[in-house]
């Protein structure tokens, strides 16, 4: 049977859609395929516990495929998230306990049909960027196994760079989703805090934790994302998305990049980031140099202050037990003995000083865009200084989730010495979709293989899933770009999807009376098509979008060319009596440019 390593999702449902019937024969293959000795492992699934999960799917998928989008497609979990009848470990053996049900991320990804074929390796205690502080021992970069993997996600990024599963999680305090993505050429999607449930993951900072995704594409890493992600009442931190964010970034963004930024001397990886900022422009977008001490200062709260007693509450009685720990581990989560009450309020208020700063800074442009690390190092530097070389890793990713931001990271042109060199995408909390739709053409630009597999890119890129936390409206006079009321939608987060028609079957008029000239559109018998614009406009706004529409005007469902349906202006008939009719125009701006030219 021919090897399954390096499959995406697409390739995982294409084959099942063949016949479903060959999900135990795949999947038994692969697990023997895969290798006990290989430490970015913990555990592998026993044939039984794989079978386990197999059984319940097969008839529900034969009933209804819809109903289990990721139906047979193995992915790995970091051990520091539950998984049910399965040890959790997170890389402290003293601490292990079979978990007695699966987080909820893990259960709705169950859910949705995946299948669990291993636990990850990890920094102890999910403490470090480095991926080498585990008595599993340290796991190699799958470029040059000399050099560190990242962490603490470490084991979860090695096996999916290397195509051993669709996809994995890992978890990211301080970027420990990211940080191992720039390192092995993976995709890392950092969701908003409270989109991924954290109930059964062992916490290390319980306020700034969050359930990350692995992918080899974007597409893949946000549709497990959307798939794994909801409101979860047993977790105190869960939260609704509030549908403010927009849909997309605009085609040509304006991104803020660090206005100096630090690489530690490292200047492989300066070339590699110019390299980077010359494709993100060659791509359409702006580059904005920015001040960057407000992010500076805050990343360093999170090891170098109060923010790391909340690992030491984290890791509990286990700090009574040094030798059972790692011990840079213990002297980090140590640290956070020595500060009290107090300082933590004051530390908790700087952070908000400085997050509404920071928050107020990135409104002005779509998304910020950071070196995903200003350096690598191999694994013997690392011994030497193991806590110094740790926090150069976070420069550019421990203020993130301090700040409530999303985060996406991306593969980029690799350094000249053959190791990846990522960039990461920011952007405030819920922009999570915008940052992906960006992602998606990156790749696509970029044409880099799939991780560490030597595998191409995809010929297609599957666009994202349609969005349910947006209403595609179609415009047709004023709300056009660069119309009067084209501010209406575009100071609500609305974003231009493209340009295209309605069906044949409407009229056009112009509503002459009042300051500005409105168009009415109505469905008649026979009519012709007439150009619209779409727009996506976040669905909390819509609603303030529709109040101000005056009459006779209002919003109903509009049937465009290609049979999609769409909500679109439509106005009252008895308006249409008075009004000039330019149907034979076929759209708002041929009638306003043939007004100009008489």
């Amino acid at each position: 049977m021919a090897s399954t390593f390096g499959f995406t999702l697409q390739n995982w449902q294409q084959r099942y859609q063949q016949d479903p019937q060959q999900i135990y024969a795949l999947l038994e293959a692969h697990l023997a395929a895969l290798e006990s000795s290989d430490n970015a492992w913990i555990y592998l699934a026993t044939p039984a516990q794989l079978h386990a999960q197999i059984e319940p799917l097969l008839a529900s998928y034969q009933r209804n495929p819809a109903a289990l989008p990721l139906f047979g497609v193995p992915f790995a979990v970091k051990d520091n998230i539950d998984v049910a009848g399965w040890p959790t470990t997170a890389a402290c053996p003293a601490l292990t306990f079979t978990a007695e049900q699966d987080a909820f991320a893990v259960a709705r990804l169950k859910a949705a049909g995946a299948i669990v074929i291993g636990k990850t390796n990890l920094d102890q205690y999910a403490t470090g960027l480095v991926g080498t502080r585990s008595p599993w021992g340290a796991v190699a970069n799958t470029f040059n196994p000399d050099y560190v993997s990242g962490g603490s996600s470490s084991g979860s990024a090695s096996v999916l760079a290397r195509g051993l599963v669709a996809f994995s999680l890992g978890t990211d305090t301080a970027g420990s989703g990211r940080v191992p993505a720039g390192f092995n050429n993976i995709v890392g999607l950092k969701p908003t805090k409270g989109w991924l449930s954290a109930s059964g993951v062992v916490p290390a900072c319980r306020l700034n934790d969050t359930i990350s995704i692995f992918a080899l594409t974007v597409e893949d890493a946000f549709f497990v994302a959307r798939a794994a992600g909801g409101y979860d009442a047993g977790d105190a931190y869960s939260r609704v998305n509030p549908m403010t964010a927009p849909a997309s970034l605009k085609a040509h963004p304006d991104f803020a990049i660090p206005a100096n930024p630090q690489f530690f001397d490292d200047k492989l990886a300066e070339a590699a980031w110019e390299q980077a900022l010359e494709a993100l422009q060659a791509s359409g977008a702006t580059l904005h140099p920015i001040d960057f001490s407000l992010f500076h200062q805050l990343a360093d709260q999170l090891y170098y202050g109060p923010w790391v007693a909340e690992r030491t509450v984290a890791v509990g009685e286990m700090l009574d037990r040094p030798e059972e720990m790692d011990p840079v581990v213990y002297g980090i989560v140590a640290n956070g003995l020595k500060y009290s009450a107090v300082d933590a309020y004051k530390a908790e208020y700087l952070r908000a000083e400085l997050s509404r700063q920071i928050q107020q800074t990135l409104a002005q442009f779509d998304a910020l865009v950071v070196p995903t690390s200003p350096t690598i190092h191999t694994l013997e530097e690392m011994k030497q200084e193991p806590v110094h070389y740790n926090s150069q890793f976070g420069t550019y990713t421990n203020f993130t989730n301090l700040a409530d931001l999303s985060a996406l990271a991306l593969p980029a042109p690799f350094r000249e010495d053959g190791l990846p060199a990522g960039i990461t995408l920011i952007a405030t909390a819920w922009h999570d979709r915008a940052l992906a739709g960006f992602g998606l053409r990156w790749q696509q630009q970029m044409a880099l293989p799939l991780g560490a597999t030597g595998k191409p890119q995809p010929t297609h890129h599957a666009p994202l899933p349609v969005s349910e936390q947006h209403v595609r409206v179609a415009v047709v006079g004023a709300h056009l770009t660069g119309m009067p009321l084209n501010f209406q939608l575009t100071t609500r987060s609305a974003v231009l999807v493209e340009e295209t028609q309605t069906a044949s079957s409407y009229r056009l008029y112009a509503l002459l009376d009042g300051p500005i000239k409105k168009p009415g559109l109505m469905r008649v018998g026979s009519g012709a098509a007439i150009t619209v614009e779409l727009w996506d406009i976040p669905l909390a706004r819509f609603g303030e979008f529709v109040a101000e529409i005056p009459p006779p005007l209002g919003i109903g469902s509009l049937t465009l060319a290609d049979g999609r349906t769409v909500k679109g202006f439509i106005c009252e008939a008895s308006a249409l009596s008075d009004a000039l009719e330019i149907t034979e125009f076929g759209g708002w701006r041929n009638w306003l440019a043939s007004l100009g030219s008489k």
